[in-house]
């Protein structure tokens, strides 16, 4: 191509078979764990699931832990709000529930593979995906909307916006949050309207305010904190109810505290005595663009502003703020354009001390470590300083099937800029942003042939983790970049090779030779393959239109299956194979020297007598190199199928005095990620080794290395994409023309990230 990086890999994904549920019992498949968990009793994994953030699978209580998530502090905080289930995703978040619900299913079990945040050892979910623990007890009825609490009757569900509140009075409940609690605290403060939002937050007022609208009752799918069989509204939709009898007095608004530990008109202040160097900013406006802190902790009903700080320094956050009596959020920026609130509003005691200023309703008592706030504007699309080429296409929506096959998940540092130069330097013409933290990477027919098109622009709202002045989509929205520059411009020679098809063959090769005979040479696995294959067999170029006379049987004595194959630089051109399957056959060392002409059969077959030759040690999937003086160079494998690694690299012939195989720390570190190594000679007899992602330059006397070179770049998600087996990638050295003075190109193609595979399951694939 002109002027973006070419393809080089045709990527296939294999797509698992998913089981829809609306809830689980015991089904799912066990993962493993590489510890021991210290679960409660009867507690167990139950695999991985599909998640969605603007509509969660676990929809009970949740927190976030950046520093010290780990698979029993999540479990443990589940039991204590009374859920059976328990999920755990992006190595950071805690979800609980008892029921899974809209449309949380099975995934595969890699999915979940993010190492918790507190714990690397233990896996705690994914992207979108959540590693999912169940007490063992059946879950109870799924919640409902409840259509009446004695004289009060639900309306259904309302729309609501956190600038700009349908209900306008914003009160606390005493007790565990449920639809009971919230039309109680609406009816003591003379208010005929009550609403449920996002699980636990009640509002109250006469009439409905500021455009809410009624929107379909299953946008409300939050169940109540404290009542799970109750629905309680849910992000930015309202539960409402409507009183029909007489009320105790006319309305009360909120003061101080709404039960919420407020003082009932005792005045409360901000607190001043602080571990340096905090100190109090400012009361701040919340939610009138979202929310203007990025961290949100769990609620506290104990809470003061000292543990909100300590919780917020204790993960490197510089800004702390307090919200509602027991909420607690923290930051290094404000976002989502922050703006000064009046003193006066942040006026609601803390959960855990009455006489301290915890925030308000949409106000926040915001504290600084650095003596100063940034407070950054709302965010907007980036349409300018983009990569040449780039511009952008619209808000993209997205599904349950991914438009874009390749995710990136930077929880912290997602520009548009790095997402689409991640993108393009790995070929790819379309990049997309989600939820602020994920980058996509696909193809333009991508988003044509997988998404259902563009959205409002409105549902772009996220701000981007690592640029917050600009957005990086939504719930299920991208944030579409494409590159718009010629992609089809190919430099094709005049004279290029094809593919035509010759001849039926009998097998399935695992190593085709063209012999100094003309004829082609076919081996394949014995004993593991057809039974009745002589494990080798020669075809004869001459004779492709006489089926019957242009395969010549040759024979095999032990089994090849994942051996090496070289030519000799002899008279005879012979062939050598070593290696093998297992046993002896590892240790396998095999020669056919080709003879006879096209149209004659050749009365040579392969030679093998393991008393006689064999390598020093059994290797499964080395490689072997001719050297510059003739010797065969022959490095790695394993023991057999799947065996321990033989981390050596040894000579044949093998010269005297015993063992003379020589160990190698880097073939130790990467097994099993650098089976059938790539060996070539470099012009100065120096031997290049490539394996896994790495590569190196070895005496070609000694086999020390001369030179450890850059590592190989991975897959466009990965960095850890590798290329040889069982990444199953390929070398080749490109042709060098006289006078041989320009540099020697070694082109490395193909590979796979690495994604906890194992070799008979690895399908992630790696581009270029």
């Amino acid at each position: 191509m002109a002027s973006f990086p070419s393809s080089l890999l045709v990527l296939a994904l294999l797509a698992p078979n998913i089981i829809q549920a609306s809830h689980i019992s015991a089904p799912y498949v066990h993962r493993h764990h590489t510890r021991a968990l210290n679960l409660p009793q009867g507690w167990r994994a139950q695999g991985c699931i599909t998640d969605n953030p603007g509509a969660r699978s676990l929809t009970g209580s949740a927190f976030t832990d950046t520093v010290n998530m780990t698979v029993e502090s999540c479990v443990n905080f589940c039991v204590q709000g009374g859920f059976i289930f328990a999920g755990l995703e992006f190595s950071q978040e805690c979800y609980c529930g008892n029921n899974i619900v809209n449309g949380g299913t099975n995934a595969t079990a890699s999915d979940c593979n993010a190492p918790c945040k507190g714990d690397a050892t233990e896996e705690c979910g994914g992207n979108s995906r959540l590693s999912l623990f169940w007490s063992g007890q059946q879950p109870p009825p799924p919640p409902q909307t409840v259509p009446s609490v004695g004289l009060w009757k639900s309306l259904g569900c309302f729309s609501d916006n956190g600038g700009s509140r349908t209900l306008g009075n914003q009160f606390q409940p005493t007790g565990n949050f449920s639809v009971e609690t919230c039309t109680d605290t609406c009816f003591n403060n003379g208010y005929p309207l009550a609403g449920m939002e996002f699980a636990d937050e009640c509002y109250c007022d006469t009439d409905f305010r500021n455009g809410g609208a009624s929107t379909p009752l299953a946008d409300c799918n939050m169940p109540c904190a404290g009542n799970s069989s109750e629905f309680c509204g849910g992000p930015n939709r309202l539960n409402v109810y409507n009183f029909t009898g007489t009320l105790p007095h006319g309305p009360t608004p909120p003061a101080g505290g709404g039960g919420g530990g407020g003082g009932g008109g005792t005045p409360v202040f901000p607190a001043t005595d602080l571990p340096a160097p905090w100190e109090y900013a400012a009361c701040y406006v919340d939610g009138a663009h979202g929310r203007v802190f990025p961290n949100e902790l769990a609620d506290n009903s104990n809470l003061t502003i000292e543990s909100c700080i300590a919780s917020c320094s204790a993960q490197n956050f510089t800004l702390a703020g307090a919200e509602f009596s027991v909420q607690c959020f923290c930051g290094n920026t404000l976002i989502n354009g922050a703006t000064l609130g009046q003193e006066a509003d942040c006026n609601m005691g803390c959960g855990g001390n009455a006489t301290e200023a915890c925030g308000g309703p949409n106000r926040l008592s915001v504290y600084t470590a650095t003596g100063n706030v940034t407070a950054l504007p709302v965010p907007v699309t980036q349409n300018t300083s983009l990569p040449d080429g780039w511009s952008y296409q619209g808000c993209l929506q997205d599904g349950g099937t991914r438009v874009f096959p390749h995710q990136l998940n930077w929880v912290d540092n997602t520009t548009v800029v790095d997402c689409i130069n991640q993108c393009q330097a790995f070929g790819f013409p379309a990049a997309g942003l989600e939820f602020g933290n994920q980058c996509f990477c696909g193809d333009v027919s991508d988003a044509q042939t997988n998404s259902p098109g563009l959205a409002p622009e409105s549902d772009c709202s996220f701000p981007c983790s690592g640029d917050p002045i600009h957005l990086c989509g939504g719930p299920l929205r991208l944030g579409y970049y494409s590159f718009n520059g010629n992609l089809d411009v190919w430099h094709t020679p005049a004279n290029t090779g094809r593919y035509e098809f010759l001849i039926g063959g009998l097998v399935v090769p695992l190593v085709a030779t063209v012999g100094l005979n003309g004829k082609v040479n076919f081996l394949e696995k014995l004993g593991t393959g057809f039974p009745n294959s002589t494990g080798a067999y020669e075809l004869d170029l001459s004779l492709v239109d006489d089926f019957e006379h242009a395969w010549r049987e040759l024979h095999v004595h032990s089994d090849v299956f994942c051996s090496a194959s070289i030519i000799l630089p002899d008279k005879g051109a012979r062939q050598l194979n070593v290696g093998g399957w297992s046993l002896e056959s590892t240790f396998g060392v095999r020669l056919y020297t080709p003879n006879g002409t096209p149209g004659v059969n050749g009365t040579n077959d392969w030679e093998e007598n393991f008393n006689e030759l064999h390598l020093q040690q059994g290797r499964w999937y080395p490689s072997s190199l001719v050297m510059p003086n003739g010797s065969v160079l022959v490095v790695g494998g394993e023991e057999g199928s799947n065996g321990a690694p033989i981390p050596t690299l040894e000579i044949l012939p093998t010269p005297e005095g015993g063992p003379t195989y020589l160990f190698m720390d880097w073939l130790e570190r990467t097994d099993p990620n650098n089976l059938y190594p790539f060996l070539h000679v470099l012009p100065s007899g120096n031997i290049f080794v490539g394996y896994y992602n790495e590569a190196r330059i070895l005496n070609p006397k000694t086999f020390d290395t001369i030179k450890t070179l850059p590592n190989m770049p991975g897959s466009v998600t990965s960095f850890t994409g590798g290329r040889t087996y069982p990444m199953e990638g390929t070398a080749v050295l490109l042709p060098q023309r006289a006078p041989y003075t320009d540099p020697l190109e070694i082109l490395i193609c193909g590979g796979l990230r690495l994604w906890r595979c194992s070799r008979q399951l690895c399908h992630h694939g790696t581009r270029g």
